[in-house]
C-alpha cells in the first residue's frame, strides 16, 4: 500500500466518525434503537445484507470455493433455504413482532411467557452473538495485519475504536446508513476481485480450460451429514431454513432492522428482497472465489504465500500483490466498511437487548435522555467485550466463514423453536418452554463437542425440534399456567402478511437455485 491508499482508508474512517455525529440527535430509545420507525425498504434491505454478508464473507466464502479441501461451489447450496425462511417469517414470526412495537424482540416472550423466558433467551444471544462476531474481529484484524503491515493490536483497536463511537453517538440509523454504504463497497469489492483475477489468468476460456470441475458441483443429493459427510442437500435445506428462519427473525441484530421499517409493507418489502437478491449476490463472490482458486493453482508463486493453515488470506493476498494503488486502498475500505458493518449491528442490538432486557431488573423507568446516556454507555461496554472475545479468536474450522456459522448453530435452532412455542402452541407455559431451550442448546453443544459425524447444520434443526419436543412434553406433564391474559393476547395478535404473487415469487427463485445448482458443473464444464 502506498500513501493514496492510506488515504483512502483514512477518509472513509473519517467519513463515518461523521455519519455518527451527524445522526447524533436521540429523543428517546425508539429514535437509538429504532431510527424512530422512519426508515424505508432500500437502506434497510442493503443494511441487512451487509451484516449476513460481511468481511467473513468477502474473504473467506472465496477461499472455501477457491482452496478449501472439499469446498467449491457447493456453498451455493447454504443459500437454498433463504427464500423458504423469508415465506415462513412472514407468515409466522415477522408480523406479530412488529405488531408488538417492542425494541427487544424477546420482549415479547416475557408477555407470552415471562420475565425468566425473556432473560433466559437475551443470555444465549448476548453470549453467542458476541463470541461470534469477536472471531469476526479477529479474523479481519490478522488480515490487515498482512495487507497493511499493522500489527494485530492496532488492527483491533482501529476497528473497535472507530466503530464504537459511531455506533454509540448515531444510534440504529448511523448503523443502518453506514451498512448501505458498506453493502455496496463489499459488491463492488467482490466484482472487482473477480475481474483482476481473471485478467491475471488471460481470459475466460483460459479459466474455463482450468477451473477444477470437482469444484463446480453444488448438489450432493447422496450425503446426508450423519457419518462425517458434510454439505448434503438434506441438510442444507433443513438445517439452512430453521438457520436462516431464525437469524432473521429470531435474532435481534437483524429483527432490529425489520422492526425499524416504517410500515408492514416495507417489513414485507424487505423480506423479498432478500429472499430475491442474496442468490445472485452470493452467485458473484462464489464465482470469484472460483476464478481466484484457479489462478491460485496456476501460479505457484502466489500459491507459497498463502499459509497452509490460513486459507483465508488468499483474497487479502491477491489485492496487495495483484491489484493497482488506488484500487487497494479501496478494496481494504471495503474490508474494513465488511468487519464495521458486523460490530456495529451487534454492538446496536446487544445493547438494546440489554437495556431493554435487563435494566428492568431495576424496576425502574429511565427518563429518555437518560435512557439514551446510559445506552451509549452499553455500546461501549459491548465493544469492548467484543474486543476482548477478538483477542482470542480460535482455530475452529478450516475457514473463519465456517467457524462463525457453527457457532450460531449451536443456539440458532433452540431460539428460533422458544418463539414457536410462543406463536403456535398456546398450552406451553414458561417451565416448558425454559427447559426445552436449555435443552436444546445442551443437545447442540453435545453434539459438537462429541459426535462429530453430524453435520453442524443439522445441529440447527435438531436443536428446534428438541427444544418444541421438551416444551410441549413438560408443560403436558407438568400444567401451569398457559393462559394468556386478554391484554397478552393482543399484544401477541398477528397475522401474515405474505402475499400469494411473494410466495410464487419466492418458491420460483428456490427451483431456479436447484436447477442452476443441478446444471452448473454442465455450464462450467470442461
Amino acid at each position: 500500500m502506498n500513501y493514496v491508499d492510506y488515504a483512502i482508508v483514512v477518509g472513509y474512517l473519517s467519513m463515518l466518525l461523521g455519519m455518527g455525529y451527524f445522526f447524533k440527535e436521540q429523543k428517546g430509545k425508539k429514535d437509538y434503537f429504532l431510527g424512530g420507525r422512519s426508515m424505508g425498504t432500500f437502506p434497510l434491505t442493503l443494511s441487512t445484507m451487509a451484516t449476513q454478508l460481511s468481511a467473513i464473507s468477502f474473504i473467506s466464502a472465496p477461499a472455501f470455493v477457491g482452496l478449501r479441501p472439499d469446498g467449491g461451489m457447493v456453498w451455493l447450496a447454504y443459500e437454498f433455504a433463504v427464500p423458504l425462511a423469508m415465506i415462513f417469517l412472514m407468515m409466522y414470526i415477522l408480523p406479530p413482532l412488529y405488531r408488538s412495537g417492542v425494541v427487544s424482540i424477546y420482549e415479547y416472550l416475557e408477555n407470552r411467557f415471562d420475565m425468566s423466558t425473556r432473560l433466559l433467551i437475551s443470555f444465549v444471544f448476548q453470549v453467542s452473538r458476541s463470541f461470534g462476531t469477536g472471531i469476526t474481529i479477529y479474523a479481519t484484524a490478522i488480515i490487515l495485519e498482512g495487507m497493511m503491515g499493522i500489527d494485530f493490536w492496532t488492527s483491533i483497536m482501529v476497528i473497535g475504536i472507530i466503530t464504537i463511537i459511531y455506533s454509540l453517538q448515531g444510534g440504529m440509523k448511523a448503523v443502518v446508513y453506514s451498512d448501505a454504504i458498506q453493502m455496496i463497497l463489499i459488491f463492488l469489492g467482490v466484482i472487482a476481485v473477480g475481474a483482476f483475477a481473471l485478467y491475471n489468468l488471460g481470459g475466460f476460456d483460459v479459466f474455463m480450460a482450468n477451473v477444477d470441475t470437482e469444484r463446480l458441483k453444488v448438489i450432493r443429493a447422496d450425503s446426508f451429514g450423519f457419518n462425517g459427510d458434510e454439505w448434503g442437500l438434506l441438510p442444507m435445506i433443513f438445517g439452512g431454513m430453521v438457520l436462516y428462519a431464525s437469524y432473521y427473525g429470531c435474532d435481534q441484530t437483524q429483527a432490529q432492522r425489520t422492526l425499524s421499517a416504517n410500515s408492514e409493507k416495507t417489513v414485507r418489502k424487505i423480506l423479498l428482497c432478500n429472499g430475491l437478491f442474496r442468490f445472485p449476490i452470493v452467485l458473484v463472490y462464489c464465482t470469484s472465489g472460483l476464478i481466484l482458486g484457479t489462478f491460485v493453482t496456476m501460479t505457484p508463486e502466489f500459491m507459497n504465500m498463502i499459509p497452509a493453515d490460513k486459507l483465508d488470506m488468499m483474497v487479502p493476498l491477491f489485492i496487495v500483490n495483484y491489484l493497482p494503488h488506488g484500487i487497494i486502498g479501496i478494496l481494504v475500505v471495503a474490508l474494513l466498511a465488511a468487519a464495521m458493518s458486523s460490530l456495529s449491528s451487534v454492538l446496536n442490538s446487544l445493547t438494546a437487548v440489554t437495556m431493554e432486557d435487563f435494566t428492568r431488573l431495576t424496576g425502574k423507568e429511565l427518563e429518555q435522555e437518560k435512557y439514551v446516556f446510559w445506552s451509549r454507555v452499553v455500546v461501549f461496554f459491548w465493544g469492548v467485550v467484543i474486543v476482548l472475545f477478538s483477542i482470542f479468536g480460535g482455530q475452529i474450522a478450516s475457514t473463519v466463514i465456517e467457524a462463525i456459522n457453527k457457532i450460531g448453530s449451536v443456539f440458532y435452532g433452540p431460539i428460533l423453536g422458544t418463539f414457536l412455542l410462543a406463536i403456535l402452541f398456546k398450552r406451553v407455559h414458561a417451565l416448558g418452554a425454559n427447559m426445552g431451550l436449555v435443552a436444546g442448546v445442551g443437545i447442540n453443544s453435545y453434539l459438537w463437542l462429541y459426535v462429530p459425524d453430524v453435520f453442524w447444520l443439522w445441529w440447527n434443526f435438531i436443536g428446534c425440534a428438541i427444544t418444541i419436543g421438551v416444551g410441549i412434553l413438560v408443560s403436558t406433564i407438568r400444567h401451569g399456567k398457559a393462559d394468556i391474559s386478554p391484554e397478552k393476547a393482543h399484544r401477541m395478535e398477528g397475522t401474515g402478511i405474505l402475499h400469494k404473487y411473494e410466495a410464487y415469487m419466492m418458491l420460483g427463485m428456490f427451483a431456479f437455485m436447484i436447477t442452476l445448482g443441478l446444471l452448473l458443473p454442465t455450464i462450467f464444464g470442461k
